[in-house]
C-alpha cells in the first residue's frame, strides 16, 4: 500500500478558521517575536560582558538571527502558520510604533522621569576622583567639606550599599557604573574592583527614577483650577466653536458655490479653495504677522480708519477670537468642497418637484438640501470636532499657548489646549524634560478622546452597523 502525503492546499486547509484562527495565528507570532527577543536580549548582555564596547545595535542583530533560526522550526510545528507569515512585518510594526510608545506613557505616567531623574550619569554634578591602587576606594576630595555623600548620590539608604557610582576618564567620554558597597568620609568603598584598564578622574551619580503611584495625576488634580479645567474648557469651546463656524462658512459657501446658474464659479472656488492648498505653517505664520498689535497691517488698516488698534495676539479673549478666525481661514475649505460633493449627489429632480409644487429658494433648501446634508454632514463634523480637539499646530504656531494669564500655570496659559499643555509640561518645565507629569496628561487626554469617539461612533451609527 503508498502512503502520500497531504498535499500543501490541504494542509492549510486544516488551519483554524474565523476570528478565532485570526488571533491563533497572532498569537503564535508574537510568541515567536518575543522568543527571538529574548535571546537576542540574552545574547547581547553575554556580549556586552564579553567585548565592553559592543555596539547597542547587537541586540537587534541577535534577534535577528534568531527569528531566522525559529521561523523554519515554528513553520514546521505548525504547517497552516506559512500562510500567516505576511502578517509578522505588520506586528513588528504595530508593537514598535503603536504598543511600545503606549506601554512607555502609561509607565512614565506613574513614575518621576524627567530631566532631573532621567536614569542616566549626571554630568552636571560630576567631581574629581582619585581611585586607591587597590581600585576598590574611590576618594572624592572635593566632597570632604560639602553636601554628604549620601545626599550628594541620591541613595536609597544612608550606606549607600548596592548604589550605583559613575567612573570616567580624563576625556570622561565613556562612563563606567559601579557598584557601592560602602561609604565613609569623602570615600566610597565598591563593592568590586573598578574595571582594569579604566584611569579613574572623575565621578558622577546616577540620576535614578522611581515609581510614585498616582502623585503625578494628584499633582494635576490639585492644581486643577489653574491648568486641567481652564484649558479643558476653551480646549472643549475651541473645537466646538471651530466646527461651527467652519461648518456654517462652508455650508453657505458650497451651496451659493453649487448653482449652476453663478457665473464664473469655478473661479471662485479656485480662489476660495486657495487657503486649504496653503501650507498651514505658511498661513498660520502670515496671519501671526498680519495680527501684530504694533505692526500689522490689520491694525494699521484700522488705525487709518481712526480706530484703536487691536491687541490680537496679547490679550486672552483677543487670542482667542483670533485663533478661531485664523482657523477658520483654514478649515472653511474643506467644509465647502465637503458641501458641493454632498450636494452633487442630490437629484435635480426633488428640486424642479419643489418648484413646480411653489416652493421658494429658500423653502427648497431648508426642506429639501439641508435634511439630506445631515446624514452626510454628521461623521465629518464629529471627526472635526476630535480633530481640533487635538490641533496643536494652530495653538503652536500662532501664539505658543499665551498670552500669559493671571492665577494660571506656566504650561497651561490662555489660549493652550490639552495637546499643547501636555507638550509645555515635557519640554518648557522642569528643565525641558518632565516626562513624568506630561504622561499623565497624555492619559488623561486619551480617556477625553475615547470618549468623544465612542460619541462619534454612535452618533454615525458605526455600533448598528456593526451589529447588522
Amino acid at each position: 500500500m503508498t502512503v502520500t502525503s497531504r498535499p500543501r492546499s490541504l494542509r492549510s486547509a486544516a488551519a483554524p478558521q474565523g476570528a478565532g484562527g485570526v488571533l491563533l495565528a497572532v498569537l503564535i507570532l508574537l510568541l515567536l517575536l518575543a522568543a527571538a527577543s529574548g535571546i537576542g536580549w540574552l545574547l547581547s548582555s553575554a556580549t556586552a560582558a564579553v567585548w565592553a564596547s559592543a555596539p547597542p545595535f547587537m541586540v537587534l542583530v541577535w534577534t535577528a538571527l534568531a527569528l531566522l533560526l525559529l521561523t523554519p522550526l515554528v513553520g514546521r510545528t505548525f504547517p497552516w502558520i506559512r500562510d500567516w507569515f505576511y502578517l509578522f512585518p505588520a506586528l513588528v510594526f504595530v508593537l514598535a510604533f503603536t504598543v511600545l510608545p503606549v506601554v512607555l506613557t502609561v509607565n512614565y505616567a506613574f513614575t518621576n522621569y524627567s530631566g532631573e531623574n532621567s536614569g542616566n550619569p549626571d554630568s552636571a554634578a560630576r567631581t574629581a576622583a582619585v581611585l586607591s591602587a587597590d581600585r576598590l576606594t574611590v576618594r572624592l576630595p572635593e566632597r570632604d567639606t560639602q553636601t554628604p555623600l549620601p545626599e550628594f548620590l541620591k541613595c536609597r539608604t544612608a550606606s549607600c550599599a548596592g548604589d550605583t557610582l559613575v567612573l570616567y576618564d580624563e576625556d570622561a567620554s565613556v562612563p563606567r557604573e559601579v557598584k557601592i558597597a560602602r561609604i565613609g568620609k569623602g570615600a566610597v568603598t565598591l563593592a568590586a574592583p573598578a574595571p582594569a584598564g579604566l584611569d579613574v578622574a572623575y565621578a558622577t551619580r546616577i540620576n535614578r527614577y522611581g515609581y510614585v503611584g498616582l502623585a503625578n495625576f494628584q499633582d494635576i488634580f490639585a492644581k486643577a483650577s489653574r491648568a486641567l479645567w481652564p484649558v479643558f474648557l476653551w480646549t472643549v469651546a475651541f473645537a466646538f466653536f471651530t466646527v461651527i463656524l467652519n461648518a456654517l462658512a462652508g455650508l453657505i459657501l458650497g451651496i451659493l458655490l453649487y448653482n449652476k446658474r453663478l457665473k464664473g464659479r469655478n473661479i471662485y472656488r479656485t480662489l476660495l479653495f486657495l487657503p486649504w492648498a496653503i501650507p498651514a505653517v505658511i498661513s498660520v505664520q502670515m496671519w501671526k504677522a498680519l495680527l501684530d498689535q504694533n505692526f500689522g497691517i490689520v491694525n494699521k488698516t484700522l488705525g487709518l480708519l481712526g480706530l484703536f488698534a487691536v491687541p490680537w495676539l496679547n490679550d486672552p479673549l483677543w487670542a482667542k477670537i483670533s485663533i478661531l478666525f485664523v482657523n477658520l481661514w483654514l478649515g472653511f475649505p474643506y467644509m465647502m468642497t465637503a458641501t458641493i460633493s454632498a450636494l452633487s449627489t442630490i437629484n435635480d429632480d426633488l428640486y424642479e418637484a419643489a418648484s413646480i409644487d411653489g416652493a421658494s429658494r429658500w423653502q427648497q433648501i431648508t426642506g429639501i438640501t439641508l435634511p439630506l446634508l445631515r446624514q452626510s454632514f454628521t461623521p465629518i463634523l464629529l471627526s472635526t470636532f476630535a480633530f481640533n480637539f487635538n490641533n496643536f499646530g494652530i495653538i503652536y504656531l500662532l501664539t505658543a499657548g499665551g498670552p500669559a494669564q493671571e492665577g494660571r500655570e506656566s504650561t497651561a496659559q490662555s489660549t493652550d489646549i490639552l495637546l499643547s499643555w501636555g507638550y509645555n509640561t515635557a519640554f518648557a518645565a522642569s528643565g525641558g524634560q518632565n516626562y513624568a507629569l506630561a504622561s499623565a496628561i497624555a492619559l488623561i487626554i486619551f480617556f477625553l478622546t475615547l470618549a468623544i469617539s465612542l460619541v462619534n461612533f454612535k452618533a454615525a451609527g458605526v455600533f448598528d452597523e456593526a451589529r447588522k
